[in-house]
């Protein structure tokens, strides 16, 4: 009986002990998923940044090809720096004979702000 009991008593032990076991792998198990879902997107978004910031250097690298080709020169002298070719002749379009220019609207100054004080010094004063 005695011996039945030790058996039974360490077979229990021995159960319990393997539950607490099991408990404890997966809750280490579970904190692991987590870390390797958190991991997973900071993956996901740093290739995301990766992907833009390749992008960019594309674009960056194209502009850079144009901006230090001839034809980009040549635009830019004919468009910004006005300027021709030997043997062109320049056209400047001039406006209609009998047209009556357009008027240059000025605008009127802006008014002074005036300080809170010299409004009090009127509202008192009369100036």
């Amino acid at each position: 009986m005695k011996l039945l009991r030790s058996i039974l008593f360490d077979k229990r032990i021995l159960w319990i002990v393997a539950v607490v076991i099991a408990i404890v792998l997966m809750i280490d198990f579970n904190s692991r998923m987590t870390e390797m879902l958190r991991l997973n997107e900071e993956k996901e978004k740093a290739s995301l940044h990766v992907t833009n910031l390749a992008s960019t250097e594309y674009a960056l690298r194209t502009q850079i090809a144009y901006a230090t080709s001839d034809l980009a020169v040549e635009q830019w002298a004919r468009e910004e720096g006005h300027l021709i070719r030997e043997g062109e002749v320049p056209i400047v379009p001039l406006p209609p004979a009998g047209a009556t220019p357009e008027p240059q609207v000025t605008e009127p100054p802006a008014p002074e702000p005036v300080q809170n004080w010299q409004v009090w010094q009127a509202l008192f004063f009369g100036r």
